[in-house]
């Protein structure tokens, strides 16, 4: 499209998170009007951290991002596998660290730094809290969004990222309910001083139990923390499910001493409980004015890392094609073809189970997937 037609699109993007916000800053700095609608009174995140991989920090390159997320981040240099006793299983660097004009390290970052970065940059006049998406109606050339308020909005597009639960999907797409992965994630974020040393460099960890249990271990030196994460398996499929430090201490029998130390002294207060679920591959991500992006289009266990990295080159992508397009409409399709593709290898590989130790080839299975 024109830079002209692009000044002139009306954007209504649904949803506060990561895929949302990134997508109105990359709107916006096309110079769409862009507006995001998020149903919370706050915009944030809570929780652990999460490791950006060199695409994604290639897509905070090309939209001048970069230095502010690199200023609340940490640069990781490779993935290590360890046994849950701490024996070295596979050191992998990251992969594509290299394949750019400059050198570009996994970024390890805390949610609500990564979030905090991109609604920093959003105008306040575009950001409308306490807006939560009741309906949407797509006209052809336009789409009308209904909020429990009693506010209307009309747009020219309308881009759902409300997440796995998406009324959007549901509405206009695929009625596709959740799938529960038999397991729990306990996260939380801890100071670096009481990890027993375990934090002497910047670079994530995977500690591989016996039991089935994994311990996520990602440094946040910046901040001075680490963000610390149990999966284990389980048959309780509650969303939040209600559980004790010592429950989840329990899941780390057999583990170095150390990480059992951590558990057990887990404040209770700063620990998130969830259950583990993803959604099947569907068909269609767009229509003529509204398509999906992030979770709502294609949510994947977390096992590979790459739900928030998705959702940012979902954004990405999506800029992308309405400034290489003539019309929102072909705009949308350049997009789901550029980027399904990927997506569905991952979604598929991230339900896989991890290899055991002595079969364990790759840090990374998903680059046998995709490009």
């Amino acid at each position: 499209m024109q830079n002209s037609e692009i000044r002139n699109l009306k954007v209504a993007v649904i949803g506060g998170g990561f895929g949302g916000a990134a997508a109105t800053v990359f709107l916006d700095k096309l110079g769409a009007d862009v507006h995001l609608y998020e149903q919370a009174p706050a915009t944030g995140e809570v929780g652990a951290g999460i490791g950006m991989r060199p695409p994604t920090v290639e897509a905070f390159r090309a939209w001048g991002i970069f230095d502010a997320m690199a200023s609340v981040s940490s640069a990781s240099d490779y993935f290590e596998i360890l046994t849950g006793a701490g024996e070295p299983i596979l050191r992998e660097e990251w992969p594509k660290k290299h394949e750019y004009a400059q050198e570009n390290k996994t970024r390890l970052i805390h949610r609500a730094d990564f979030i905090d970065t991109f609604i920093n940059h959003i105008p306040a006049e575009r950001l409308h809290l306490g807006h939560k998406m009741v309906s949407v109606t797509d006209h052809g050339d336009s789409a009308t969004v209904t909020f429990d308020n009693g506010r209307e909005v009309t747009a020219d597009l309308v881009i759902s990222a409300e997440g796995i639960r998406s009324t959007v999907r549901a509405q206009l797409f695929a009625d596709v309910q959740p799938v529960f992965a038999h397991a729990h994630a306990h996260r939380a974020v801890i100071s670096a001083d009481d990890t027993y040393g375990m934090v002497t460099d910047d670079n994530f960890r995977m500690y591989q139990g016996d039991n089935g249990s994994l311990v996520y271990f990602l440094p946040l030196r910046h901040r001075n923390q680490v963000s610390f994460d149990i999966t284990a398996p389980s048959d309780d499929d509650s969303w939040r499910p209600d559980v004790t430090v010592d429950q989840i201490a329990g899941l780390l029998d057999g583990f170095d001493e150390r990480l059992q130390r951590i558990a057990r002294n887990l404040d209770p207060a700063a620990v998130t409980s969830r259950g583990v679920y993803d959604i099947d591959p569907i068909d269609t991500w767009h229509s003529d004015s509204v398509v999906l992006i992030g979770d709502a289009a294609h949510a994947m266990l977390h096992h590979q890392g790459q739900g928030a990295n998705q959702t940012v080159q979902d954004s990405s992508a999506l800029a992308e094609a309405l400034q290489e397009s003539d019309s929102v409409q072909s705009a949308l399709a350049l997009y789901q073809s550029r980027r399904k593709p990927t997506t569905d290898a991952l979604q598929r590989v991230s339900r896989e189970e991890w290899d055991s130790k002595e079969g364990l080839k790759t840090a990374f299975p998903e680059k046998a997937s995709i490009d």
